[in-house]
């Protein structure tokens, strides 16, 4: 079994891949900057080993995670 590390509200990278591979081609490029950030943020605290809290979220990591989706999902469609 392999161990992975708990994630927080700054590893915008690793939210991300646990996002793309929640939902895969679900959302496209322009869905993903549309999502409402209430949305969002549910669907990171519910990410397995996530290990932040709502109280610790803030628009500028919300901002940063929909970015770093976005440069995940333009990855997967090479």
């Amino acid at each position: 079994m392999s161990y992975e590390p708990p994630i927080y509200w700054n590893d915008y990278e690793d939210i991300a891949l646990k996002l793309y591979e929640r939902f895969g081609d679900d959302f496209t490029e322009s869905k993903i900057y549309r999502i409402r950030f209430t949305d969002l943020l549910t669907w990171v605290l519910e990410i397995p080993g996530f290990a932040g809290t709502k109280e610790q979220s803030n628009e500028g990591h919300l901002e940063m995670i929909q970015s770093s989706w976005v440069y995940e999902w333009r990855d997967h469609q090479k």
